[in-house]
């Protein structure tokens, strides 16, 4: 069944194909990913940060989907973006390559409860808006990058295995959830993300982040040995 014929299951899904509104511009299979992660925050007073306003209508389904509570702030290098702030939206003027603009962002919304990277799709900005956010994101926050298959693409400085995209990146990070299990600091020590990064959930297309203190993972045994030590 197609996806414009198969049942709406999502909030998101509903809006999306009801909007009559600002243009909004999704892959299909992202809402189910959304909904996924953002559900628990519905309802509640959080603060949730978008990059990459285009024409304003994803601001306004996010504004719906969380509710009268939430904080919604649009970012984006284009001026003409200014002109999407309404109630409970906020927009930001500025380059999410720069990291001095994105600290001052940091300084200025405070906590966040939720990161959407949707900005310009290039390396540099997708891995600095990581790095310059990610401390800003309150424990139990998500922080969801889209339109990862840019890292496939030339044009905005990806390809396949290239050094330097999100995707490899992201494969670094993998290592860095388990470097508890290093055997040495000479391989690959525990640092800011092993600490933080509760969980990687990786999608076509999306990586999310679930953020709250890590410690060092235990193990214990429980029960009666049935079987003999194996001598090997």
């Amino acid at each position: 069944m197609s996806p414009a014929r198969r049942a709406k299951t999502t909030p998101l899904e509903l809006y999306f194909y009801g909007n009559r509104d600002r243009l909004i511009h999704k892959w299909l299979h992202y809402f189910d990913i959304y909904d996924r992660h953002f559900a628990p925050f519905r309802g509640k007073p959080v603060t949730v940060v978008e990059f990459g306003v285009s024409n304003g209508g994803s601001l306004q389904m996010w504004k719906k989907y969380f509710g009268r509570r939430a904080r919604i702030i649009g970012v984006d290098i284009n001026p003409a973006c200014a002109a999407f702030t309404e109630p409970r939206i906020e927009i930001v003027i500025g380059d999410q390559e720069d990291r001095t603009f994105l600290r001052a962002l940091r300084k200025r919304v405070g906590p966040i409860d939720v990161v959407i990277e949707d900005g310009g799709h290039t390396m540099a900005q997708q891995i600095n808006t990581f790095e310059v956010l990610w401390p800003a994101v309150r424990d139990g926050g998500v922080f969801l990058l889209e339109d990862l298959h840019t890292s496939y693409w030339e044009h905005y400085g990806g390809g396949y295995k290239r050094p330097g995209t999100f995707i490899e990146y992201a494969k670094d990070l993998i290592d860095q959830i388990n470097a508890w299990h290093s055997h040495g600091p000479e391989e690959f020590a525990v640092d800011k993300y092993t600490r933080s990064i509760k969980g990687m959930h990786v999608y076509d297309s999306i990586i999310a982040f679930d953020k709250g203190k890590v410690d060092r993972p235990k193990h214990k045994r429980r029960g009666t040995r049935t079987l003999p030590v194996n001598p090997t």
